[in-house]
């Protein structure tokens, strides 16, 4: 069992599957000679060779385009995306080809596809690199999203993408690539998709995000246990399919709901929680669903990026505001 950052269990997942799975590939802008923009990729070149870690123009469409005949003719290409801003010249491939192929073909083919991207703020880069687009993606029939929290869960997550059958999106919060590291065991292991984790239990209020924002959350909790309000803290883990069963079971516990994501509020991942909840789970409910999210604005640049993302304090605030409904 080896300390991990996020970055190297992205690493670590991608050689395993290389190693154990001779039809997986890895192409992008890169990812080879350099090791990707991040060194997720660094050394699978010089281990597998440029036909299996294959360097590619800058040309999202293509690389999107690409992996998706790769997919659809037995491979199980993994395209990395340097930039979550990047990523939109690839939404038509994503949108009307990958998302429907099964479909399309009445079942003869599928699309064992991922796209991997970093997402999210608070590394000081420009807007383009700061975007947080996993509602974009939640909303296409057929494709799978998946946003990690840590490095243990970033490594089985990417596993259980790479061996899932159709495509999926698997956003890598950029914030979370070398901000803390953790034992992960390197042994092949998937975690599953389409279930939420929880990370910590809890009677008074049930905190529910993914991705980056997970860090936040987690401290929201450890601060309002110190006013003795027992926060449970969810990690979505997959957006889609969303797992509302465990959110559900969670809320009937505690009575009440905060929602934080770091993207922007108007139509936001967390409105689909909410709503699910007010279908599903009215009667469990004693307050307002509150939700915490980044402004909407375009991702500003470096020295006001904590005013743009959710912060402890607003978290904080949000409960207790949700405590007072009551």
């Amino acid at each position: 069992m080896a300390e991990l950052n996020l970055v190297e269990a992205i690493n670590r997942a991608l050689d395993w599957e290389l190693a154990h799975d001779p039809s997986v590939v890895v192409l992008g802008e890169d990812v080879g000679i350099n090791g990707g923009v991040f060194r997720a990729t660094v050394g699978l070149q010089d281990r597998f060779g440029p036909e299996r870690v294959i360097d590619t123009p800058l040309a999202e469409t293509a690389i999107v385009g690409t992996a998706i005949g790769m997919a659809a003719q037995g491979l199980k290409p993994v395209a990395e995306i340097q930039f979550s801003g990047f990523i939109y010249p690839a939404m038509d491939h994503i949108w009307n080809h990958a998302g429907r192929l099964r479909n399309r073909t009445r079942g003869r083919l599928s699309c064992p596809l991922v796209v991997r991207s970093p997402c999210g703020a608070g590394i000081h880069a420009p807007e383009h690199h700061s975007e947080s687009p996993e509602a974009l993606f939640a909303h296409l029939p057929g494709v799978r999203v998946v946003i990690p929290s840590s490095p243990s869960r970033a490594y089985g997550l990417l596993l259980a993408a790479i061996r899932d059958p159709d495509p999926v999106i698997f956003l890598e919060p950029t914030r979370l690539y070398r901000l803390f590291k953790q034992e992960v065991t390197d042994d092949g292991e998937s975690l599953p998709l389409d279930v939420c984790f929880t990370l910590r239990a809890g009677t008074d209020v049930t905190l529910v995000s993914w991705g980056a924002m997970l860090n936040e959350t987690q401290a929201a909790a450890e601060a309002l246990a110190q006013e003795g309000v027992m926060a449970e803290v969810i990690d979505v883990a997959t957006l889609k399919p969303l797992d509302m069963t465990t959110i559900l079971e969670s809320v009937s516990r505690t009575g009440r709901c905060v929602i934080v994501h770091e993207a922007t509020r108007t139509g936001g991942f967390g409105a689909e929680i909410a709503a699910n909840l007010a279908e599903h789970g009215l009667y469990s409910l004693l307050a307002p669903v509150q939700r915490v999210t980044a402004w909407d604005v375009v991702v500003p640049l470096s020295r006001l990026e904590h005013q743009y993302m959710p912060s402890v304090e607003r978290i904080v605030a949000a409960v207790r505001k949700t405590l007072e409904g009551a």
